[in-house]
């Protein structure tokens, strides 16, 4: 891939493309709310599949499980949005080193997927978890790097003082692997910067308790999991993977603002590598209450 086709690749679509979405759903309530975003943007983002996406804590047997959780709550979520769509396992174990792919229905799929797009028109895929599966399959099949643009919600922002954020930290060898690859990458980082698009209990109950099956779902998740945190004192609840399905129908920059840097590879000790010469699209500033009005408009739609 040339380095201009790159640059042209990292500027959000302005026509209807094909999408994937590798997601964590049972790790925490936001995947299921970036779910219901996908799945009501139907005009503009053609879902092709969902891949289940590995995560581990210390609840859970094993990383496995968390695959296999994510993997039943996507189907779930279907359930609920009355929507069907192709929904695949992913990885069990994350990767062990920057060469080794971990082998999975997901990986496969997305390696040979992508053999039927092209730098000119890619797939994009929406990484919303540990990226295990993404990495894997560039490692099976390296026209995934050219035939594909990452989406990747990880890492914190560049000014935080490490990058120890849960889907990164979990999977340093694989997203040294998509990084590294000269994939497009968008990258969306938590901590600073995604973590400004929250949720409050009063919002909850106004705009989505009560609306729909759907909407009452996520509310009652999401409140149930945050009064249990936090113990009768007032929280907000962060549901930023939804920002990483945002970049897509960011039009006119009305959800965020992001602007063209060179990648900085994470290192194993929690921080980020000097810059390396791929360009890729960071993501600096949410938006947050014209895409959360957004979000309760689209997910209302999903009747």
């Amino acid at each position: 891939m040339t380095n201009e086709q790159r640059l042209k690749n990292l500027q959000m679509p302005t026509h209807p493309v094909d999408v994937v979405l590798d997601t964590d759903a049972y790790n925490e309530v936001d995947d299921q709310y970036a779910i219901s975003y996908l799945l009501a943007c139907g005009e503009k983002l053609r879902l092709q599949a969902f891949y289940a996406a590995p995560f581990y804590k210390k609840h859970l047997d094993s990383v496995k499980q968390g695959m296999e959780e994510s993997y039943r709550e996507i189907c779930d979520l279907l359930k609920l949005a009355k929507r069907e769509a192709t929904v695949l396992r992913g990885s069990e174990t994350f990767m062990v080193d920057e060469k080794t792919p971990v082998v999975s229905e997901a990986a496969r799929d997305l390696a040979e997927r992508a053999l039927r797009y092209s730098p000119e028109a890619p797939l994009y895929v929406i990484a919303i978890g540990a990226i295990t599966n993404v990495a894997s399959a560039i490692l099976l099949e390296p026209k995934v790097a050219e035939n594909t643009v990452v989406i990747w919600l990880g890492g914190h922002a560049h000014h935080y003082h490490d990058t120890l954020e849960f889907n990164l930290r979990q999977d340093i060898a694989a997203a040294r692997v998509v990084m590294g690859s000269g994939v497009p990458l968008v990258q969306l980082p938590c901590n600073g910067v995604v973590s400004a698009f929250r949720i409050s209990k009063p919002e909850l109950e106004h705009w989505f308790v009560g609306k729909s099956e759907l909407m009452s779902y996520l509310a009652g998740y999401t409140i149930k999991t945050a009064d249990s945190y936090a113990a009768g004192k007032p929280w907000t609840r962060v549901i930023w993977d939804v920002t990483a399905v945002a970049w897509l129908v960011n039009e006119e920059s009305r959800f965020m603002l992001s602007r063209i840097e060179n990648v900085r590879l994470p290192d194993y000790d929690g921080k980020y590598e000097q810059p390396i010469d791929i360009p890729m699209s960071y993501v600096y500033h949410i938006q947050r209450d014209a895409l959360m009005e957004e979000l309760v408009q689209r997910i209302h739609s999903l009747k």
